[in-house]
């Protein structure tokens, strides 16, 4: 039975600051959850003994459940509330991440790795529709940018956690630590946590057909698969590059590979500010021309250069998503914010965060991962075409 809905009052960003850290907080468990597995990748490749193509599908069957969920978040969401289905995301992906850490053999982990993705794949259209609920508009770029911090942060902690306990404890006892973390999260916002208290809208055929036929849904989709594609999708396959075909010692190479991704989480912070002072279309097409360049660089850049395009190209896609998640709630009315995002994000994702990391598996297994790198690169240069044909709603408006 759906609810009655009842929507917040949208107040300045200093005023609801704290639920917007509270979300952020459990975005970065939610992401450290997932993408933890990139820099174990080497340890879980020799004691499964699976190759870098297999490797890379791991991360393709965890998008495919993170998907799934996405596009059916409206239908739970709008028989609970957005902030319950925070809680359970939260909650349910612990108890996945558990039970990926206690199984043996690869054919397991798989359907493990698809259930993790349905945990997880519930919080980012409830957390989206909560901030742009109780957040004036022109402060959507803060929130975003707060909240999009997560999983660069998500990128510089898990990396130095491999790099400081495994060799202490194992791989998999990390990933039951990280389980247990994401319980006491959500049990935590069952307790303390505010916001979300309304029902979502449920993605019905009349609303989906609204959604596909706006050429900016496509658009944004795309850009959304480029960023996601150079950022999260390179990064689960960084530490096997920078091992295997580099040749870096593996503890250095995450430790290096942790501190290059603070620039992603410090440019994240500034990201919704300089989307919010140029415009959001500007801001990405900056922002994947770059992107794409140190993209291109880190797949060609000899040693004495390696290091410095690890920590420039970070910086500039941790930049993207205020500027892309601003854009997103954008393109359709406020009635149709939350069913875009849950449609738009899980398709983009399955592809940047799935698809290209089984890509620069296979390519890195029969040819190598800097070419992988050359073509995705190549592939951002396009991003302006795209960010500036997007069109805005002419009457954006607040709340949900």
């Amino acid at each position: 039975m759906l609810m009655e809905k009842s929507c917040p009052i949208p107040e300045p960003f200093r005023a609801k600051a704290g639920t917007i850290f509270f979300l952020a907080g459990l975005f970065l468990i939610n992401f450290m959850a997932r993408f933890i597995l990139a820099p174990l990748m080497p340890f879980m490749e020799q004691e499964l003994h699976i190759t870098h193509a297999q490797a890379g599908s791991l991360f393709l069957f965890m998008s495919l459940g993170f998907s799934a969920a996405q596009f059916g978040s409206g239908f739970l969401s709008s028989r609970l509330t957005h902030r319950k289905a925070l809680i359970l995301s939260a909650i349910s992906v612990g108890v996945a991440l558990i039970g990926v850490g206690f199984l043996r053999s690869l054919a397991a982990i798989f359907p493990a790795l698809v259930l993790l993705g349905l945990a997880a794949g519930l919080h980012i259209p409830s957390a989206l529709a909560t901030m742009t609920a109780m957040v004036q508009r022109q402060d959507w770029g803060k929130a975003m940018g707060v909240h999009s911090s997560a999983p660069t942060l998500g990128l510089v902690i898990g990396p130095l956690l491999v790099a400081a306990l495994v060799g202490v404890i194992s791989w998999r006892t990390l990933l039951l630590c990280l389980g247990i973390l994401s319980l006491l999260a959500g049990v935590a916002f069952l307790y303390f946590g505010k916001g979300g208290d309304f029902p979502g809208d449920a993605p019905k055929p009349s609303a989906l057909k609204q959604i596909i036929r706006l050429p900016s849904f496509w658009l944004i989709i795309s850009l959304f698969i480029m960023a996601l594609g150079g950022s999260i999708g390179l990064f689960t396959v960084l530490p096997l590059y920078l091992i295997t075909e580099r040749g870096l010692d593996r503890t250095y190479a995450n430790t290096v590979l942790g501190l290059a991704q603070i620039s992603g989480f410090l440019s994240a912070l500034a990201g919704g500010w300089f989307a919010d002072r140029i415009g959001p279309k500007r801001a990405l097409s900056i922002l994947l021309v770059a992107g794409g360049a140190s993209t291109i660089f880190l797949g060609v850049a000899g040693d004495s250069w390696l290091l410095l395009f690890l920590f420039l190209q970070p910086a500039v896609m941790g930049a993207f998503f205020p500027g892309g998640f601003s854009a997103l709630s954008r393109i359709a009315p406020t009635h149709l914010r939350s069913v875009v995002a849950s449609v738009a994000v899980p398709i983009a994702f399955v592809v940047g965060a799935g698809v290209f990391p089984a890509l620069y598996g296979y390519l890195g297994q029969t040819h190598s991962f800097g070419l992988a790198y050359v073509l995705a690169g190549s592939l951002m240069l396009s991003g302006p075409l795209f960010a500036f044909a997007l069109r805005f709603v002419e009457h954006d408006q607040e709340g949900c």
